[in-house]
């Protein structure tokens, strides 16, 4: 593993309360911080404003023993924040535009060799950030791991297309690949005519609560579903905790459906916890023993 580094590309905010709380995430952000408590060392490639956000995100990563390496700092755009408010318990998002995360300079990347490269698709919703990521691919050309993350109205379809043809493997939820996959067929027939279309070696489908299922280059499906009880704080980031495992897969060369297993075994410790990062490293504990890492 020490020669294996995945680097992840894209947004780190905050997600705004209207109590006045505030929670760190950002899919690319969520997904690094497990992959670091799972003995990798990833870097971790965003730009947080010249702000006391910015400085706590800073500080929080170095706490947890991440580098720092790729986090840009910009004296102009303040840090990524998404306001929520809550009408009668059902949140509705606000992803303030013009974030530090939106203007990532290609000539401030690191030094990298990547085994892998993860990105989602908020993150490139402006110009900057987006030719930051294709500077970054061209330099490196790593696999990539793409995790389609559509929240209107910050994607384009056209843009989304490029980035499959350039991915590998892709995460993808439900309702997402009904809205990219126009076609009658069932989740399976979508999944398999959007590898037929990028050329993909993994299309992973996650669907909530019913759990998820991969199909491989062969063709071949593997299914998971959650236990039958799991104890359920939140929901916020069990996707990334998903996506972070299938990472930690790939980097071990474990078999798909031993991923899935342990994608899922480890989201449902998540939905568990409060927010979608875990800041108690004795949570990852029994899951890195379990799993030989």
């Amino acid at each position: 593993m020490t020669d294996q580094v995945p680097v992840l590309f894209g947004e780190v905010l905050f997600d705004c309360f209207d109590d006045g709380s505030r929670v760190l995430g950002g899919a690319p952000f969520n997904v690094a911080w497990h992959l670091q408590a799972f003995g990798c060392e990833p870097v971790f490639i965003s730009r947080v404003g010249d702000d006391s956000m910015g400085h706590e995100i800073r500080d929080t990563m170095q706490e947890w023993g991440m580098s720092t390496a790729g986090l840009q700092q910009d004296s102009i755009y303040p840090t990524g924040e998404v306001s929520i408010t809550l009408h009668e318990g059902q949140p509705s998002f606000d992803i303030l535009k013009d974030r530090a995360y939106d203007y990532i300079q290609a000539d401030g990347l690191p030094e990298l060799s990547p085994s892998l490269i993860y990105h989602g698709s908020l993150g490139l919703r402006l110009p900057d950030s987006a030719a930051a990521l294709e500077q970054l691919l061209q330099r490196h050309p790593a696999p990539v791991f793409m995790d389609v993350n559509l929240r209107p109205p910050w994607w384009q379809r056209d843009q989304l297309v490029r980035l499959l043809d350039q991915a590998r493997w892709v995460k993808i939820n439900d309702d997402e690949l009904e809205t990219l996959v126009q076609d009658s067929g069932n989740l399976q027939a979508r999944a398999r005519k959007l590898m037929q279309q990028h050329d993909l070696s993994w299309v992973i489908v996650t669907c909530g609560a019913k759990g998820a299922f991969a199909i491989d280059t062969d063709g071949d499906i593997s299914e998971i579903k959650p236990a039958a009880q799991i104890r359920v704080v939140d929901t916020v980031g069990a996707g990334d905790a998903f996506a972070s495992v299938c990472i930690l897969g790939i980097l071990h060369s474990w078999p798909l459906p031993l991923i899935l297993e342990r994608a899922q075994q480890f989201a449902s410790v998540l939905v568990g916890q409060r927010g979608a990062t875990i800041s108690d490293a004795t949570v990852y504990a029994p899951l890195i023993n379990d799993w030989h890492l």
